[in-house]
């Protein structure tokens, strides 16, 4: 009782907070409701990057792939800061020049509109039919557990995950429909706190069940017991191979944190170019530190459960549920539920945002009234939300959830990443390359990775076992050479899809120059350190890849 009393107590605390935040907001404006009046500071900035970041897909995911594979799979984390930090130096500088309110905007400029809405289509069906449902199911999955829901009232487990998907999905309509993005980045930054206090205390309390009371001890006796899994090189068969944070990895960085709506909103909502690049460097350190949150926990689990857990995914929430003092339980389960609603409500935020600026008034009313945008956003959204309840449920068997994520949605991040990447790099590329690049690339990609790519690692799976091959750990490095790595074909296929649009480029050029015009909406006068400050930040992610390099 205790634990769910801190729970609302924390959450019914942060609401309240957001609300009177939003209050100070011209609601009357559309760019008020979509970007908090451009006037986010760093800090809120920083806060609300970090936790929107942060969701039980990431903590329960990313743990359970620390618990098989080690070490290795902190490259989701760490590199981000380096994809930040150019975000900060190179990109931002140009959206904010431009006045953008959405990254498709940039591509109706330099383009065409129909491009624009190309995309806009594919961030939104991605949204709905991916992301969201993935964010309900981990989040319910997570407090399900944790508050033992189905116990509580007395109903079946599958019953208990639809009452917590729908109370989260209603609770995080709320915050993003009815609030906009003030309340969204406000309420994160508060959560932010909470949350990486709770998530180091997991580690902390774990270290102490294995050293008896001590964290260093716990730390030696971790990695004299499993030296090979504090290795930042993965090998071939893990999730993450070395060789892939040189191609498809850091293109998945780069178009995350660099030009998917959901993550960048943030910044474009920057008061002026230089707190946005300040809250950009400043979330980047803090994800430097992300793998005592993300990673480690799950290489504990591994310790304690001597690796005899059915499934990894159950790696973090068994952890906590042995290593945590009860009367912090309901703490800890509050600041999640913060981020289970951070990451929904930023992504319905951001696809209200993207309806109602680049369908609903391009499109469906050029004529309408801010108030009208908005009130039609609104709608939207809640549309949105219903349809991703509805869906949620229906993944149970969808494997693990994190490397679902990340593989489902290559099938518009790199078309994507690839048209905007030539859009700025060059200026006569025309807008029928842009539109042969999202179509080629998405189209290619789903042929590749859902056709292709299972048959061919099937084959050599029964291949092998024909021969008498029965080790898992063999059978697992057969499956992985029978095809490249998901990250690699995204590589290919950014390069094959620039390859393409430059050769439309070359013998169908637009008629002029592309140039982009300041719109001086906000100040464009950098940070003064952004270049030292995201150097040191590059060279801090370099010696701690070098120092666990096995």
């Amino acid at each position: 009782m205790i634990g769910i009393l801190s729970f609302l107590g924390f959450t019914i605390l942060v609401a309240v907070i957001a609300y009177v935040a939003t209050r100070s907001t011209d609601e009357k404006s559309s760019d008020g409701y979509f970007l908090g009046g451009r006037s986010l500071t760093a800090g809120v900035i920083a806060g609300s990057l970090l936790l929107t970041n942060l969701s039980t897909e990431q903590i329960v995911g990313l743990n359970g792939s620390a618990y098989k594979d080690g070490l290795s799979v902190m490259a989701w984390e760490t590199l981000a800061a380096m994809a930040m930090v150019v975000t900060a130096i190179y990109l931002l500088p140009r959206y904010l020049k431009g006045g953008l309110t959405t990254v498709p905007q940039f591509l109706a400029s330099r383009f065409d509109t129909s491009t624009k809405t190309i995309t806009s289509v594919l961030f939104l069906t991605g949204y709905v039919v991916v992301l969201l449902p993935v964010i309900l199911y981990s989040g319910s999955v997570a407090i399900s557990g944790m508050f033992d829901v189905p116990g509580l009232l007395n109903v079946s487990d599958g019953t208990a995950l639809v009452i917590c998907i729908w109370g989260i999905g209603i609770i995080g309509s709320i915050y993003a429909v009815f609030g906009g993005l003030k309340a969204v980045a406000v309420s994160d930054s508060i959560n932010a706190v909470g949350l990486i206090i709770g998530g180091i205390l997991i580690p902390v309390f774990g270290l102490m069940a294995i050293g008896d009371g001590s964290v260093l001890s716990g730390l030696d006796i971790l990695m004299e017991a499993n030296p090979e899994r504090f290795d930042s090189t993965g090998e071939p068969g893990q999730e993450v191979p070395f060789s892939t944070i040189f191609t498809g990895m850091m293109l998945v960085q780069l178009f995350y944190w660099g030009t998917n709506q959901q993550i960048i909103q943030r910044a474009l909502g920057a008061k002026n170019l230089a707190e946005g690049q300040k809250g950009l460097l400043l979330a980047a350190f803090l994800k430097i530190l992300g793998p005592l949150i993300l990673v480690l926990p799950g290489m504990i689990a591994y310790h304690y459960f001597n690796g005899g857990l059915e499934s990894s995914d159950l790696a973090y929430p068994e952890l906590v549920r042995a290593v945590l003092p009860k009367p912090m339980v309901g703490f800890f389960a509050a600041v999640l539920f913060g981020a289970i609603l951070s990451s929904f409500n930023s992504v319905l935020n951001s696809s209200v945002t993207l309806f109602g600026i680049d369908i609903y008034k391009q499109h469906i009313n050029p004529s309408a009234p801010e108030q009208t945008i908005v009130k039609y956003g609104k709608i939207f959204g809640v549309c949105l939300a219903l349809a991703a309840m509805f869906i949620a449920p229906l993944i149970a068997d969808a494997g693990s959830l994190f490397n679902y994520l990340q593989k489902i949605n290559g099938i518009y991040s790199i078309p994507i990443f690839t048209i905007i990447a030539i859009g700025y790099l060059t200026k006569r590329v025309p807008a029928i390359a842009a539109k042969i690049g999202i179509v080629s690339g998405s189209v290619l990609y789903i042929i590749s990775e859902f056709l292709v790519s299972p048959s061919l690692r099937e084959k050599a799976v029964e291949t092998a076992k024909a021969s008498g091959v029965t080790d898992a750990d063999a059978l697992r490095l057969v499956e992985a050479d029978a095809y490249p790595h998901y990250l690699h074909i995204m590589a290919i296929l950014f390069v094959a899809n620039m390859i393409i649009m430059l050769i439309i480029g070359k013998f169908f050029p637009r008629e002029k120059p592309f140039e982009l015009e300041y719109t001086k909406q906000v100040s464009i006068e950098p940070f003064k350190y952004v270049k030292q400050v995201g150097l040191l930040i590059s060279l801090i992610v370099i010696g701690i890849y070098i120092y666990f390099a096995k």
